[in-house]
């Protein structure tokens, strides 16, 4: 199974990489639109500004590419982190920011709440909402790493696939046909983590 892992200059392409490996599979780091649109999987990780990002994406001509995969719908597609929140409509940090659109909704800051530090960093335990979902499906809840300031509001319901709490629901994982994002980092989350990336690399579209 091929598995390209979008590199348009900015995400945690290395730690990523190895989880893929330690799976069984030869990732390929690549920003070359014809091995992206070839691989069997494709992941856009990210770690930054979304702004920083988007602006990438687009000088590289990558945003059409990964629109083009969630589009065709014969590759699974996964969004990490930052990876994931730039799958939405837009984004909130520093300044008003237009995403990739595949999902509708809004990456907002933290509200200030005592007791809740910003950004949301460490161990935090998955609620799943949908666990009939083929990426959750037969998994434990459990606990995954997290290190983000910005969350995402999701417009509809039915995208939301699990939230973790943080003073509030928070969103953890989206999904909505072969377009999937998890906002924790599933390549630091142990066993729990390790499971997450197998069942997205298992997944018939």
């Amino acid at each position: 199974m091929s598995v390209a892992i979008v590199d348009y200059g900015i995400g945690n392409l290395h730690s990523v990489s190895k989880a893929i490996e330690r799976l069984g599979h030869e990732p390929l780091v690549t920003g070359e639109a014809g091995e992206i649109l070839a691989a069997d999987r494709v992941i856009l990780p990210g770690v930054g500004a979304f702004g920083d990002a988007m602006d990438h994406l687009r000088q590289s001509g990558l945003d059409k590419v990964v629109k083009e995969v969630a589009v065709a719908g014969r590759q699974p597609l996964l969004g990490i982190c930052l990876g994931m929140q730039l799958l939405f409509t837009r984004s909130e940090e520093y300044g008003s920011h237009e995403g990739l659109d595949l999902l509708p909704g809004t990456v907002v800051r933290f509200e200030p709440r005592e007791g809740y530090k910003v950004p949301h960093m460490g161990w935090n335990k998955l609620q799943y909402l949908q666990p009939e979902n083929p990426l959750l499906g037969g998994l434990e809840e459990g606990h995954v790493y997290f290190v983000h300031s910005y969350h995402a509001l999701v417009e509809q319901k039915s995208d939301l696939l699990a939230v973790t709490d943080y003073g509030h629901p928070v969103t953890a994982i989206v999904g909505r046909g072969n377009v999937f994002g998890m906002q924790f980092h599933p390549e630091k989350s142990g066993e729990l983590g390790r499971k997450l990336l197998e069942q997205f690399l298992k997944l018939e579209i």
